[in-house]
Formats: structure tokens, C-alpha cells, sequence
């Protein structure tokens, strides 16, 4: 008989991937998790090859390799025991299984297969194409997995990008619900003592292409080129990538150190510190952004304003913030706005108090209560 919506759910987070990274799938999973549990949900993570051991109820159950996707890193499942599921499955029963698309038919693809009829299963849609290649990738990915898609009860998408790219590619109907960010860490986040009297620009980001940060330097030597800014400013670039060295040569080719300072890797605990230390926060992204979960958390934290590429997803969470989109590969205009933000105080301060008030819908308890009715939709379906 199938089972009734419950009060308190028993929910199947399903990812190809690991949680060992830090990537916005793996934020999205653990922080509406986080959230579920403390309203009482009981909460399983079914993943492809982990090294975790720090997060109860978690499955390792495939071996993976790794990949370059859409302008990413990440890892891909091999062929997961079709055995050691169906257990796993019987054992569990599942109310719902969240299911992070789009998936690989060698894992989550044998989970919803395997998953009991009175198992509601839930997708969220969190991909936006980088390039065309992305585009034909899903959309023979979509063939592939043609029988399990039948098998879902309702679909999200993390936004209108990723909505039609959903519809595109896997013919999917979804609606939207964003991703979603714990706001307290940020908002309580106070800058580092070394940043504390300092005018701060702050990048965070991956260290690739798409990421942009070097288009930030190039707009950054304008800057300095044409003296557009009288007092002193510091840049720090957070993160790590395979552009590292090619952009600490070209801060040295330009004479460049005394203003930018590159702090490598930045764990998520003290993300919220370096968030808070920035006067201007540039997140010049070219593409391949479903979202934007960095702009949340800058947002609401930033002691002042936060920039963005004026790429499709990103637009999508700064579109009452037009004046603050840039065009990442045009150097002056982005070396002039950054000039005009470090300048202007009250712009900036004006900014900061409008985006930290708007980040608030991304909440986790306001994301968070939006998932749980689609899961009671679901199961709601699933029941007749």
C-alpha cells in the first residue's frame, strides 16, 4: 500500500558524485539536508565513491572517475551493484528519494529503477550549458536514462536557466525553487583583523577560465594604468585552480604585489570571514552558472557590494540589482565600475543594505519549507 505524507519524512538525498567537494551540488544538498533534520526528517545520503566519514547515514556505493564537465571537476560512477541497491532500498524505505539531476543511468539511474513503489522519487535540475558540447552531452544523456525519467513524482529546477535547459534537453516539466544558503554563518561574519582598515576587493572562486578572475587582473592593471583610484586598495584572491601560476606571473609581469594578494584555498569555515572583508566583491563569471549559491553568501555578508558576470544564471539572482551585472571580458568598463564602487560610499552602502535584504528568500528554513510541499506533492501522487 502506498504510504501517506508524514509530518516527518525518511529522505534519500541521491548524487553521482561525492560530498567531498565543496561545488555548489554538493552545498545545495548538504545545506537544505542540514535543515530537514533539524525539523525532524530522517536523512540518508546515497552518493557515488567518498572518502567522508564525519556525515552520518552516508552510502558510498560506486566506484568513480574523475571528470572534466562544463567548465568543472568532477566525478562520475561506474556501474553500481544493481544487488547491493535493491537492498539498501528494501531495507530503507525511502518516503522520498532527492535526486540531483541530471544523473548518470550507471547510479542514480539504478537507484530510482530499484526504488519500491511506494517511494515518492524528486528531482532538482541544477545544470546550465557552458557550451554546445554540454548541450548534445545531456541531451543523448536524456536517452539514456529515458525509462528512469518516467519514474519521478515531481521535478525543481534552481532556476529559470536551468528550468529551460531541463525542458530542452530532457523534455522536463519542472518547477523553480532556488537553491538555497544557511544565512547565519554569513550575516554574523565579521572581516579578518589584517582586511579590518583596509579598502578590500574579494574574488573567490575556482582558479579556471569561466571563473574569470583574470579578467579581474586585467581590469584591475586598467585601473591602475589610468590612476582611476587615489587611495590605496588591496585585491585578494581566494581559491586555487589550474591557472594559478599564469596569473601570480601576470601580477609580477605588472607590478601588481603590492595590491593583490593571492591567500589560496579557503575552507567553508572561513569563507564567511573573507566575504565580510570586501568593500567590492567580484564574481566576473563568463558561463555555465545554473545559479550562483557564491553571490547569496557575498551578499550576505559583504560589507558592501557585490558584482557579478552578466551570464544567464547569475543574472537571474542579481536582476534587481542590474547596475551591479558585468561584462567580465570587457576590461575598461569593468576597471571603471570598480573604480566607481571603491570611490562611492553611499552607493556602495546603499547596495549592500538592498542585496543583503533581497538574499534573505534563499534562506534555508524559506527554500527549505518550498521543498518539503513539493515532497509532500509528491508523495501525494505517488498515494493515488
Amino acid at each position: 500500500m502506498p504510504k501517506q505524507p508524514t509530518n516527518k519524512l525518511k529522505i534519500g538525498f541521491v548524487l553521482d558524485d561525492s560530498l567531498d567537494s565543496a561545488d555548489g551540488v554538493q552545498q545545495y544538498v548538504l545545506t537544505l539536508s542540514m535543515w530537514l533534520a533539524r525539523q525532524g526528517h530522517d536523512i540518508h545520503y546515497l552518493v557515488g565513491e567518498t572518502s567522508r566519514t564525519d556525515i552520518p547515514q552516508l552510502y558510498s556505493l560506486s566506484r568513480n572517475m574523475k571528470v572534466k564537465f562544463n567548465g568543472n571537476r568532477m566525478s562520475m560512477p561506474l556501474p553500481a551493484s544493481r544487488r547491493a541497491l535493491k537492498e539498501l532500498l528494501t531495507r530503507e524505505q525511502f518516503d522520498v528519494l532527492h535526486v540531483q539531476m541530471p544523473y548518470s543511468p550507471f547510479l542514480a539511474g539504478r537507484i530510482i529503477k530499484a526504488a519500491p513503489a511506494a517511494t515518492a522519487v524528486v528531482g532538482t535540475f541544477h545544470v546550465a550549458p557552458h557550451s554546445s558540447m554540454v548541450y548534445w552531452a545531456n541531451k543523448a544523456l536524456r536517452i539514456m536514462t529515458l525509462r528512469s525519467l518516467k519514474r519521478f513524482d515531481a521535478v525543481m529546477a534552481v532556476s529559470s536557466v536551468a528550468q529551460d535547459f531541463a525542458r530542452e534537453t530532457f523534455h522536463l516539466e519542472s518547477d523553480i525553487v532556488p537553491n538555497t544558503v544557511d544565512l547565519t554563518p554569513f550575516a554574523a561574519a565579521q572581516p579578518l583583523p589584517q582586511y579590518k582598515d583596509s579598502k578590500n576587493v574579494v574574488f573567490l572562486g575556482r582558479l579556471v577560465d569561466r571563473k574569470g578572475c583574470g579578467h579581474l587582473l586585467k581590469a584591475v592593471l586598467y585601473v591602475q594604468q589610468h590612476k582611476l583610484v587615489g587611495n590605496p586598495y588591496k585585491v585578494i584572491i581566494c581559491g586555487r585552480g589550474p591557472l594559478e601560476d599564469d596569473l601570480k606571473a601576470f601580477v609580477r609581469k605588472h607590478q601588481l604585489g603590492n595590491i593583490v594578494e593571492f591567500v589560496g584555498f579557503v575552507s567553508e569555515d572561513d569563507k564567511p570571514a573573507y566575504m565580510a572583508s570586501a568593500d567590492v566583491a567580484v564574481f566576473p563569471s563568463t558561463g555555465g552558472e545554473s545559479f550562483g549559491i557564491v553571490l547569496v553568501e557575498s551578499m550576505a555578508a559583504a560589507r558592501g557590494v557585490t558584482l557579478a558576470g552578466n551570464n544567464p544564471g547569475y543574472a537571474t539572482v542579481m536582476a534587481p540589482f542590474a547596475e551591479t551585472l558585468i561584462e567580465p571580458a570587457d576590461t575598461e568598463n569593468l576597471g571603471r565600475t570598480l573604480a566607481d564602487m571603491l570611490a562611492n560610499d553611499a552607493l556602495r552602502k546603499k547596495l549592500q543594505v538592498a542585496q543583503h535584504q533581497d538574499v534573505q528568500q534563499y534562506d534555508a528554513p524559506a527554500v527549505g519549507a518550498r521543498v518539503v510541499e513539493q515532497y509532500e506533492r509528491a508523495l501525494h501522487k505517488r498515494s493515488r
